[in-house]
């Protein structure tokens, strides 16, 4: 399967959960009028999909079985937990469906900013 495909299906299953909403992040960098503009959340290391799950960011990194995450993707991966976030490499539709439980289990209610 393409990771193009397994990235569908991980959406519709993240998707499927109403705690949570879940945007595709295209990075990349486009040429318009003569300057390159970069584009997608977190840079080259960005992860596939971008979220909040009850109020925390969600990174999601979509992997194939064998496929490894980059040195960007590995600091990006830092960047986000180091923040309170979280990162999660995702390689199956039953990835995305224990990452939803994970979640589920770490924030049983929706964080409410401070103030």
């Amino acid at each position: 399967m393409k990771e193009s495909q397994l990235q569908d299906l991980i959406r519709l299953v993240l998707g499927s959960d109403p705690a949570g909403v879940w945007w595709r992040n295209n990075i990349g960098v486009a040429e318009i009028r003569g300057y390159k503009v970069r584009f997608g959340v977190g840079g080259a290391g960005g992860s596939d999909l971008v979220g909040l799950f009850r109020g925390v960011f969600v990174a999601v990194e979509v992997k194939t079985p064998v496929g490894r995450l980059s040195p960007d993707q590995k600091l990006y991966q830092r960047l986000v937990e180091a923040k309170g976030g979280v990162f999660a490499v995702v390689r199956s539709e039953e990835d995305a469906h224990a990452l939803l439980a994970d979640l589920h289990q770490r924030f049983p209610e929706v964080r409410h900013a401070v103030g």
